[in-house]
């Protein structure tokens, strides 16, 4: 696609299990610090994974209004706060008028603890029990429906529903709609609070989860030999997509431009990958096509990298087929091993990640990589964070039913 206009990120905010704001977050990441922790908001006991990657000490930002936070699900409250941090960040609001600013802040799941709670009123005190607030406090549209009704925007809204590639499809999606016209500013990303007892379970039947109880912090280890399965995490990301040439009549801190955007789907398996990497593949072919740039050009990699026996492996022998012998000298690696998987928020924290590797021309480590599965031969960055002149990264997200985004972000 060609670009009408072009696209840059002038705000970020982050709710992670590494911290509450970006720079919290970023510099437990470049320290390899784990987010991941023993489960303390529900009883494990009859449960085969125990722990998860958590957001701490939420309540104290003090960001959500009480009131809210009793009619609203814990993912549209950390969507909520994130997109605070990056409106601040940005300090877009007094340039742009309500109707060219939109929101797509979306969610893979949406609000599952809120659902299954009321679930079991219906169940055991019946259907005259159930809140008012039990569906529009739920459903995955809502973050973005919540943002654009604090702040008065009357622009595009709405939420990229596609499993663990959700906050990936937002961001493209909400650059294209800048690109094309149809808004100056987008607050884009993803939000999701999947750890309840029906999540935990519904991922550990699904034999998705990894089971090391005795030591959760060395759990989420991408590539290694070791690794039995991923994490679950939780948190939001919120980017600011703008208008280049607004930012710069506004003199906007321009963080990165949006480059690149590629999507595609493995229609193979509901859950697994397709073995010969034609969706990964094709995703990262597609983003590099729209970018217009070499893939020479690519210096860093975010990759999904979920700690799964079968997808780490596919993901990188497609990294090898689509750069061949320029894959060498791009450094991979996954956030994932710090902060869990964030399912369908789990693009936007790596997309902020990314734009944070090019402004400081630092790759963060993948963490408890000690013995590596790397047949495919990458440039792993393995438990030390790496510096490097960082101009381009991609960032993968792949989900279920095979769907697939590759995003690219470039300096400015």
């Amino acid at each position: 696609m060609d670009q009408k206009r072009r696209v840059v990120v002038t705000g970020l905010g982050l709710i992670s299990p590494l911290g509450n704001t970006v720079d919290s977050s970023w510099k437990e990441a470049i320290e390899g610090k784990s987010g991941a922790e023993l489960i303390s908001k529900f009883d494990t006991e009859n449960f085969l994974t125990k722990f998860g990657a958590t957001v701490k000490n939420f309540k104290d930002l003090n960001c959500i209004d009480p009131k809210e936070a009793r009619r609203t699900d814990l993912f549209i409250q950390y969507g909520t706060a994130a997109a605070i941090e990056a409106i601040e960040d940005s300090g877009f609001m007094d340039f742009y008028e309500s109707k060219r600013i939109g929101v797509s802040v979306s969610s893979g799941i949406g609000g599952l603890e809120t659902i299954e709670e009321n679930a079991i009123i219906l169940k055991e005190r019946g259907p005259r029990k159930i809140s008012p607030f039990f569906v529009p406090g739920s459903i995955i549209n809502m973050a973005s429906g919540n943002i654009a009704i604090k702040y008065g925007f009357n622009g595009p809204n709405l939420s990229m529903v596609s499993a663990c590639s959700s906050a990936g499809h937002s961001i493209g999606y909400s650059a294209r709609s800048i690109s094309y016209g149809d808004a100056d500013v987008m607050i884009a990303g993803g939000a999701e609070a999947a750890m309840s007892p029906l999540g935990m379970a519904g991922f550990n039947a699904a034999k998705a989860l990894s089971t090391r109880n005795d030591s959760p912090k060395e759990a989420s280890r991408p590539w290694d030999k070791e690794r039995d399965g991923f994490v679950l995490g939780e948190g939001a990301g919120v980017l600011i997509l703008e208008e280049l040439e607004s930012a710069k009549k506004r003199s906007a801190k321009i963080y990165a431009e949006v480059t690149g955007f590629g999507m595609s789907d493995d229609a193979f398996h509901i859950t697994a990958p397709a073995e010969d990497g034609i969706g990964a593949k094709l995703a990262m072919k597609n983003a590099l096509a729209d970018s217009k740039i070499d893939q020479s050009e690519i210096d860093h990699i975010n990759a999904h990298g979920t700690s799964t026996p079968l997808g780490d492996i596919v993901e990188s022998i497609a990294i090898r087929e689509v750069f061949k012998d320029n894959a060498d000298s791009i450094l991979v690696s996954s956030t994932k091993s710090m902060t869990g998987h964030l399912l369908g928020a789990a693009g936007a924290i790596e997309s902020i990640f990314s734009i944070y590797a090019i402004n400081n021309n630092l790759v963060p480590p993948t963490i408890n990589l000690n013995n590596p599965d790397n047949e495919a031969k990458l440039n792993l960055v393995a438990n030390t964070s790496k510096e490097k002149d960082i101009k381009s990264v991609m960032n993968n997200t792949f989900g279920f039913g095979g769907t697939n985004v590759s995003l690219i972000f470039s300096e400015f």
